[in-house]
Protein backbone atom coordinates (compact mmCIF):
# COMPACT_ATOMS: atom_id res chain seq x y z
CA UNK A 1 0.00 0.00 0.00
CA UNK A 2 1.24 3.49 -1.11
CA UNK A 3 2.69 5.05 2.16
CA UNK A 4 1.01 8.39 1.61
CA UNK A 5 -1.93 6.65 1.14
CA UNK A 6 -1.28 4.64 5.13
CA UNK A 7 -0.82 8.05 6.86
CA UNK A 8 -3.77 9.79 5.59
CA UNK A 9 -5.66 6.69 6.34
CA UNK A 10 -4.41 5.92 9.62
CA UNK A 11 -5.08 10.29 10.49
CA UNK A 12 -8.67 9.74 8.76
CA UNK A 13 -9.54 6.68 11.40
CA UNK A 14 -8.06 8.65 14.34
CA UNK A 15 -10.65 11.80 13.59
CA UNK A 16 -13.17 9.68 12.78
CA UNK A 17 -13.08 8.18 16.45
CA UNK A 18 -13.19 12.07 17.41
CA UNK A 19 -15.99 12.71 15.47
CA UNK A 20 -17.88 9.68 17.19
CA UNK A 21 -17.02 11.42 20.40
CA UNK A 22 -17.95 14.49 19.40
CA UNK A 23 -21.30 13.58 17.52
CA UNK A 24 -22.19 11.95 21.20
CA UNK A 25 -21.16 14.90 23.61
CA UNK A 26 -22.91 17.33 21.27
CA UNK A 27 -26.33 14.81 21.24
CA UNK A 28 -26.61 15.03 24.73
CA UNK A 29 -25.76 18.24 25.27
CA UNK A 30 -28.55 19.37 22.72
CA UNK A 31 -31.22 16.51 23.17
CA UNK A 32 -33.60 18.78 21.18
CA UNK A 33 -31.06 19.83 17.90
CA UNK A 34 -31.16 16.92 15.56
CA UNK A 35 -28.54 14.31 15.91
CA UNK A 36 -25.65 14.95 13.88
CA UNK A 37 -25.06 12.29 11.26
CA UNK A 38 -23.61 8.70 12.00
CA UNK A 39 -19.98 8.04 10.05
CA UNK A 40 -19.59 4.09 9.51
CA UNK A 41 -15.56 3.36 10.55
CA UNK A 42 -13.47 1.69 8.57
CA UNK A 43 -13.13 -2.04 9.67
CA UNK A 44 -9.27 -2.05 8.68
CA UNK A 45 -7.13 -0.05 7.21
CA UNK A 46 -6.54 -1.88 3.72
CA UNK A 47 -6.60 -0.33 0.37
CA UNK A 48 -8.82 -3.03 -0.57
CA UNK A 49 -11.66 -1.95 2.06
CA UNK A 50 -11.05 1.52 1.43
CA UNK A 51 -11.31 1.09 -2.07
CA UNK A 52 -14.79 -0.69 -1.90
CA UNK A 53 -16.07 1.29 1.56
CA UNK A 54 -14.58 4.93 0.57
CA UNK A 55 -17.70 6.18 -1.69
CA UNK A 56 -20.44 5.67 1.36
CA UNK A 57 -18.34 7.34 3.83
CA UNK A 58 -17.44 10.07 2.10
CA UNK A 59 -21.37 10.37 1.65
CA UNK A 60 -21.55 10.02 5.02
CA UNK A 61 -18.47 13.09 5.55
CA UNK A 62 -21.21 15.05 3.03
CA UNK A 63 -24.26 15.02 5.51
CA UNK A 64 -22.08 15.77 8.25
CA UNK A 65 -20.43 18.76 6.76
CA UNK A 66 -23.98 20.29 5.51
CA UNK A 67 -25.59 19.63 9.18
CA UNK A 68 -22.74 21.31 10.80
CA UNK A 69 -23.26 23.75 8.34
CA UNK A 70 -26.78 23.94 8.62
CA UNK A 71 -26.89 23.80 12.44
CA UNK A 72 -23.97 26.40 12.18
CA UNK A 73 -27.17 28.85 10.88
CA UNK A 74 -30.20 27.55 12.73
CA UNK A 75 -29.01 27.24 16.37
CA UNK A 76 -28.63 30.66 18.69
CA UNK A 77 -25.24 31.73 19.18
CA UNK A 78 -24.61 30.48 22.68
CA UNK A 79 -25.01 27.13 21.05
CA UNK A 80 -22.97 27.84 18.30
CA UNK A 81 -20.18 29.22 20.28
CA UNK A 82 -20.44 25.71 22.58
CA UNK A 83 -17.44 23.86 22.77
CA UNK A 84 -19.38 20.65 21.89
CA UNK A 85 -20.53 21.99 19.09
CA UNK A 86 -17.46 23.76 18.40
CA UNK A 87 -15.84 20.26 18.79
CA UNK A 88 -17.69 18.74 16.25
CA UNK A 89 -17.40 21.05 14.01
CA UNK A 90 -13.87 20.92 14.34
CA UNK A 91 -13.90 17.41 13.84
CA UNK A 92 -15.73 17.61 10.66
CA UNK A 93 -13.56 20.02 9.10
CA UNK A 94 -10.97 18.08 9.53
CA UNK A 95 -11.74 14.58 8.48
CA UNK A 96 -13.74 16.91 5.43
CA UNK A 97 -9.65 17.66 4.53
CA UNK A 98 -8.73 14.38 4.96
CA UNK A 99 -11.27 12.68 2.64
CA UNK A 100 -10.31 15.25 0.08
CA UNK A 101 -6.29 13.97 0.53
CA UNK A 102 -7.51 10.29 0.56
CA UNK A 103 -10.03 11.24 -2.67
CA UNK A 104 -6.56 12.66 -4.13
CA UNK A 105 -4.37 9.94 -3.32
CA UNK A 106 -6.62 7.08 -4.61
CA UNK A 107 -7.07 9.35 -7.76
CA UNK A 108 -3.13 9.58 -8.45
CA UNK A 109 -2.44 5.86 -7.09
CA UNK A 110 -5.24 4.46 -9.84
CA UNK A 111 -3.50 6.95 -12.59
CA UNK A 112 -0.25 5.79 -11.61
CA UNK A 113 -1.29 2.14 -11.99
CA UNK A 114 -3.19 2.45 -15.14
CA UNK A 115 -0.36 4.24 -16.75
CA UNK A 116 1.91 1.00 -15.54
CA UNK A 117 0.04 -1.37 -17.03
CA UNK A 118 0.66 -2.85 -20.52
CA UNK A 119 -1.34 -1.82 -23.44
Amino acid sequence: MDQRLVRVLGSFISRSTDYSLARLEFALKFPDSPVPPVLDRLPDASERTLRERWEGIEAQLHRAVDYVKLIGLQQRTSERSDPAFLWLGRTVRELDQYARALRWVLTVTEADASEGAPE
